[in-house]
This record gives structure tokens, sequence and C-alpha cells, in this order.
């Protein structure tokens, strides 16, 4: 994350956690349908907690995460139980998670750092791991009225990114919402399956 990003969730971790947010259910579902019953999900970017928390009511091993300290301390009140406050390019985790979930949180790493983040969760994942991410669509990277970084991508460049640092069974859609500046928004979600051959 950018660290003006950092700073804003610090600064405005209470407002945001409690914020007006629709739970991503149906994305969810689809996810959690995907992996064994009770597997084990690393949540990047897990905000103020509620995907982890139906993640977790739906009987599954969720370790959450968060770049931001004050965020985590936001969604440990929600969860019940601590939230790993790191950094993505600190995830040195080696086959441990059967899925990984970053809802709306990578869209804040900067495009030229995306194949080493999206290296380190592929070596995450056990063997054929599911990842799941979404991104605000676009062709450019810039700063939101908040001052926040987005690296906003298009299905194109997204999907050759995934082929190329080692990923199978690829899906892309983009659908319309909104998002936290209350300005309509055309999201791109993806999920992936690890491939057995190495990321180039």
């Amino acid at each position: 994350m950018d660290s003006s990003d950092t700073q804003f969730y610090d600064q405005n971790a209470a407002v945001y956690a409690v914020r007006d947010r629709s739970l991503p259910q149906r994305r969810l579902d689809a996810f959690l349908n995907a992996l064994p019953a009770g597997a084990s999900i690393l949540e990047l970017g897990c905000g103020g907690g509620q995907d982890a928390a139906y993640m977790i009511s739906r009987g599954f091993n969720v370790t959450p995460t968060d770049g931001s300290p004050e965020m985590a301390q936001q969604a440990e009140k929600l969860i019940g139980k601590p939230v790993i406050a790191r950094r993505f390019e600190e995830l040195e985790d080696d086959q441990i998670y059967d899925g990984i979930w970053a809802e709306a949180s990578l869209l804040h790493v900067r495009r030229s750092d995306l194949p080493g983040i999206f290296n380190r969760i592929r070596k995450a994942l056990k063997t054929s791991g599911i990842f799941h991410a979404s991104f605000k669509a676009g062709d450019t990277e810039g700063y939101d009225s908040f001052g926040r970084y987005y690296n906003y991508l298009s299905a194109d460049w997204l999907n050759d990114l995934l082929i190329s640092t080692g990923w199978k069974d690829i899906s892309l859609n983009e659908t319309d919402g909104g998002g936290y500046d209350g300005k309509p928004t055309k999201w791109l979600r993806m999920r992936a399956r690890k491939s057995t051959r190495s990321a180039t």
C-alpha cells in the first residue's frame, strides 16, 4: 500500500469500519463453495472485519490481515480474534492456505508491484488453491479525492498478469457498483486457481 493509503485508513479506521457496506455474500459464497469444508483462508485487507466474520460463521479457518494497524484493531472488535497488521509485501507464508480473499484491497498496490505481490500470494497457497480479488476497472493509475492510490486495471491487463504469474481457471467479470467516495464505480472481479507450473 501507498503510505498515503495507510495514513488514510489509520486516521479514519473507526468511521470506515462501521460505514454502511453491503456484505458481498454472493461472491463470498461462490468463493467458499469452491473450497473444502473448514478450509484455511488468508484475508488480505480485512477492513472492518465483516467478510472475515462471515467466513468464520461458515466454519472456515480464517487468518485476517490488514495493512493499517488501526483498522486491524477495529476488525478485532467485530471478529473477536486477533487480526495481523501486515502489509502485502510482507507476506512470506509458504503453501499454507486453501484460499486467499482480497476484496477491494489489492487495488491500492502500485501496478509495478503487482507481479511480485501475486507471486507472494501464489506461494502462500497450497496446490490448486483459490485466489479472489477485486479492483476498480480502468486503464490508468491515480489518486481519489481522499488521497488514496488506485491501480485501475483492465480485464486484459489483469488476465495477462495472472497468466504470467502462474494461475489457471481464470474468471474475470465487470460489475457496476459504488465506493466509499459515493461515486458510481465499475468493478473488476477475479478468481483464479494456483497452477502447478512455476511462475515466470
